[in-house]
């Protein structure tokens, strides 16, 4: 018998809560009607949908279903010998003939095609786990440890404890092999995969492995240069603004952004002029006199 994933035909993670699976199965659902839909192969794909419903939003054949570990769709299936006592009239309720009827398309129960009841190669692997974890950008600079208790969907629970490395960016996904859900039926324990995210940071922005500084500076400064202390995640560094610097203007410090395996990226010092809130009388008049003196003119494409 081949495998059907169930979870994939509904679109759904594999701890997704019954909520989601039934919210998954109405959209399908009203999208593949064949009384309404248009798509191609409509009433095939809403027999698939329904299928993959009625075993998932049942919680003892979705235990039995989930028991089985996970194969690729189409590969082809047998249950291990035994399996069926844990979800018989002693266990959980199960019909297994009628479960595997509809999980497997007509495949039949244990001992089914021939009476062959053993697995074709080695034993399903358990189930893998998925989480997401959220790092200040300082955690994610210089590594964090972290730990995660699951539970085994029985009631005992683990802790995990394992380490973020140095220069983690948004969207990286970390595989810890082996640390998933133990196989029921001998095989090797499932992976758990950590998606991690940044939180947004209040002075620095984060591009790949670039760090970003927007640094105010005064009309001064950016007019006759100036020398300043600038935060950067390891540590101040003394940068030299140079005379006549604009908005916008980045001044680069290599080897300062995130760690790499490879290299580290860069830190950025990107500078932005800004007016004093208030003006005194005697700024007013030191601006005046500039504004009259000096000849620059900032739009000489504008008309006159």
């Amino acid at each position: 018998m081949k495998y059907k994933d169930y979870y994939q035909t509904l679109g759904v993670a594999r701890d997704a809560s019954a909520d989601e699976i039934k919210k998954a199965y109405r959209r399908l659902a009203r999208k593949f009607h064949p009384d309404v839909s248009k798509e191609t192969g409509a009433e095939e794909r809403f027999k698939e949908i329904n299928e993959a419903h009625e075993v998932l939003s049942d919680a003892d054949k979705r235990a039995a279903y989930d028991q089985l570990g996970y194969y690729q769709p189409g590969q082809e299936f047998r249950p291990p010998p035994g399996w069926g006592g844990q979800y018989g009239a002693g266990g959980a309720g199960v019909d297994l003939s009628d479960l595997f009827a509809q999980m497997f398309g007509g495949g039949g129960g244990p001992g089914a095609a021939g009476g062959s009841r053993g697995f074709r190669g080695a034993p399903p692997k358990g189930r893998d786990i998925e989480t997401t974890v959220s790092l200040t950008l300082e955690e994610a600079f210089q590594g964090v440890e972290r730990e995660l208790t699951l539970s085994d969907g029985q009631g005992a629970q683990r802790t995990v404890r394992y380490r973020i490395p140095a220069g983690a960016l948004p969207g990286k996904r970390l595989r810890l092999a082996g640390k998933g859900q133990a196989s029921p039926l001998g095989g090797s324990p499932g992976d758990l995969y950590v998606n991690l995210q940044i939180s947004p940071h209040p002075r620095y922005t984060q591009e790949g492995q670039d760090i970003y500084l927007e640094t105010p500076i005064a009309p001064w400064e950016a007019a006759l240069g100036a020398s300043l202390l600038a935060p950067t995640l390891s540590g101040n560094v003394r940068i030299k603004i140079p005379a006549g610097a604009r908005s916008g203007q980045k001044l680069r410090l290599p080897g300062r952004g995130m760690p790499g395996a490879k290299a580290s990226g860069d830190f950025y010092i990107r500078l932005s002029i800004v007016m004093p809130a208030h003006l005194d009388e005697n700024c007013q008049q030191m601006f005046k006199q500039l504004a009259e003196q000096c000849p620059f003119d900032p739009r000489p494409d504008f008309p006159r």
